[in-house]
């Protein structure tokens, strides 16, 4: 029975997702012949089949490796398999996306197959000029060298490296297709990336269970189950709301939803996601707990089988959404502004004071990333609570206003304009490096995890042994050094505002969510070494803190200034060429974004300083005490033994005159 069920149910998953999938074509007229430009019934009904492997291979292995990651010891059979299922899978991705490209140059050419040199040409001209062609070359290669990895690495922390590289696999998918040209570009793009990244840990992640079906223990499969279904609800909620985002960008409104063939299948795909959400949160919240026993343990793998056929209609109708013209194709502007041809999206409304409350440009990724911070956080503190232990309420607040500020400011009204205006883009700079990390390095988020994350017993790594194995990493305790963090995180501002990563960030989207992450770090090591609270291994004494402070302030303050007396327009062909009729003019701008950087940036050095001269007074307030009660046990033993060494010095000295 568990070798017929490891072969059979992933068998059944692939057949009703090809069901799903001509269902999908049939409904979304993708078998259709086109009125013009037919590539032949090869193409359609091939390039959809190899779309559809793409997809469920690079699941497997992403959801395989997370799986290795999280839920096994590396002693374990298990964790050597789920290695190899990624390997194979990463073949099986290399194979199918050479394929889908070939069709899909097919396809956009309508090109006849031919063994001559013009086809070669084209062909080769397909693959290293034109953009689609380069993203399912990229895609190939990083899946064949994820294969060698995956044949190569066995050790737990490389692995999740390979790991990295397995979800690199995904981005030129995310860049590609309808997400490349519909209206809220850089939405698009965020939630198709997030939404092929977790529907991957989890369709993968249960593929991976099924074919380990005979090699867990019985005695383990319960708490790898619960590993799992962690990993999985968390991965619905970001499916489900990244699936929402996207589907509404490429839909427009609601009532096509119901008129359009493109709606109906998104209303199909919603409803598979509904059943999902309701087995997965069955399954934690009645099953898991029951796995003790044998019928409960069948039960589940009956379930799993139940749920993976589901998955696998989902995963052939979004294969078959692929193929489908989406309501928004429609609607081409045949006269984009200056603007819209830059950014993709028309220029915002003239910037006034309320537009700061009343504009939202929603980030989906840190959107997330804010939520499931706090409440990650706020499950950490009622666990302390629960068990007696005390967590100071101001680290809680801190901890929750800074992460607010940090959704505002990457989803607010500053992040609707910085494409346009440099000293919004500038503001956002400011408060990203340097205010919202003063509100979350006191909330000492490693301190908390250590607290109220257990331990694993086994040798696997949770959250609690990642977090431990990251910050005690050679690679950390460079970063964290005080000098390390001083010189990037004001050397950072010259190197980025001066060099051509400012085009990249301001350009490209995944430019633009780079530089959010690296500024936040930037930030947050500069002032965990100042006055965290979570452990390092090196931090300076409170006097040369104030110096490291005061170096930092000079330095920002400088940078500034050269911004604020500048004649030079930094990137004129973009903020000088927005065709903007409203506000201050582009070099004005700029200039009233090196005052921000100047005044606005020193505040919160001054709260750094404040803060360091309280600690500091703490410290040595402490110490007092310590000294005092070491006195009184001691009756003042250290002191006499002082004085009769002073006193044995004056004697000897009176002995030598």
């Amino acid at each position: 029975m568990p070798r017929l069920f490891k072969i059979a149910t992933p068998a059944l998953a692939v057949l009703v997702a090809f069901g799903a999938l001509f269902l999908a074509l049939e409904i979304g007229g993708g078998l259709r012949s086109p009125a013009l430009g037919d590539p032949g019934v090869f193409v359609r009904v091939g390039l959809p089949l190899a779309k559809l492997a793409v997809n469920l291979s690079a699941a497997t292995l992403i959801g395989s490796l997370a799986l290795a990651l999280w839920a096994f010891a590396s002693r374990e059979r298990a964790y050597i398999r789920s290695i190899d299922i990624a390997a194979a899978s990463a073949l099986v991705l290399t194979i199918a996306s050479a394929i889908t490209g070939f069709l899909t140059f097919l396809n956009v050419s309508v090109t006849p197959f031919s063994l001559d040199a013009t086809f070669g040409t084209q062909l080769g001209f397909f693959f290293t000029e034109i953009a689609l062609g380069q993203a399912w070359l990229i895609t190939t290669l990083l899946a064949a060298f994820v294969a060698v990895l995956c044949i190569a690495v066995t050790n737990q922390t490389a692995l999740f490296f390979v790991g990295l590289a397995a979800v690199g696999t995904l981005v030129p998918m995310a860049l590609q297709g309808h997400s490349a040209g519909v209206s809220g570009h850089a939405m698009a793009i965020t939630s198709m990336g997030l939404h092929l990244v977790f529907v991957s840990v989890w369709l993968g992640g249960v593929v991976t269970l099924v074919l380990l079906r005979g090699i867990i223990e019985p005695a383990r499969l319960a708490t790898i189950v619960s590993r799992f279904s962690t990993l999985a609800i968390i991965a619905f909620v970001v499916v489900a709301a990244s699936g929402v985002a996207n589907a509404m960008l490429r839909i427009g409104s609601v009532d096509k939803l119901f008129t359009t063939p493109y709606g109906q299948l998104v209303l199909l795909k919603l409803g598979a996601m509904v059943i999902l959400g309701a087995f997965g949160f069955w399954q934690r919240g009645y099953l898991v707990k029951r796995m003790a026993g044998a019928a409960a343990q069948k039960a589940f793998w009956w379930f799993i089988a139940i749920e993976l056929a589901v998955m696998g209609a989902a995963a052939g109708i979004a294969a078959g959404l692929a193929r489908t013209p989406t309501p928004e194709d429609e609607v081409l502007n045949q006269n984009p502004s200056p603007a819209e041809i830059l950014t993709g999206e028309p220029l915002p409304p003239e910037f006034t004071f309320d537009k700061y409350f009343t504009v939202w440009r929603i980030d989906l990724i840190w959107l997330l990333i804010c939520a499931f911070g706090i409440f990650f956080y706020l499950v950490g503190v009622w666990r302390l609570h629960k068990r007696g232990d005390k967590w100071p309420w101001y680290r809680t607040v801190l901890w929750v206003l800074g992460l607010s500020l940090l959704f505002y400011i990457t989803n607010g009204g500053i992040n609707s304009y910085e494409m346009y205006l440099f000293s919004a883009h500038m503001g956002a700079h400011m408060t990203l490096g340097m205010m919202v990390p003063i509100l979350l390095v006191p909330g000492a988020p490693v301190t908390l995890a250590m607290r109220a994350i257990a331990k694993r017993q086994d040798e696997s790594r949770g959250g609690r042994e990642w977090i431990l194995k990251a910050v005690h990493s050679g690679y950390a305790n460079v970063i964290s050094h005080p000098l390390f963090a001083t010189v990037n995180f004001v050397g950072s501002l010259w190197l980025f505002y001066y060099t051509p990563i400012f085009r990249w960030a301001t350009s490209d989207h995944i430019g633009h969510e780079w530089m959010i992450v690296h500024f936040l770090l930037a930030g947050y090591l500069f002032v965990q070494s100042l006055v965290g609270i979570d452990p390092v291994k090196t931090r300076f004494p409170y006097p040369f803190r104030l110096v490291q402070l005061l170096a930092a302030m000079t330095v920002h303050a400088f940078f500034g200034l050269g911004i604020m007396s500048s004649e030079n327009l930094l990137l004129a062909d973009w903020f000088g060429s927005m065709g903007r009729t409203w506000g201050s003019t582009p070099l004005e701008d700029q200039q009233a974004g090196g005052a921000i950087a100047w005044s606005v940036g020193e505040i919160p050095n001054l709260i750094l300083a404040l803060v360091i001269g309280f600690q500091w007074n703490r410290s040595d307030a402490k110490e007092a005490k310590r000294t005092d009660r070491e006195a009184d046990r001691t009756d003042d033993a250290e002191l006499k033994a002082y004085n009769e060494m002073l006193a044995r010095q004056a004697a000897r000295d009176s002995q030598q005159k």
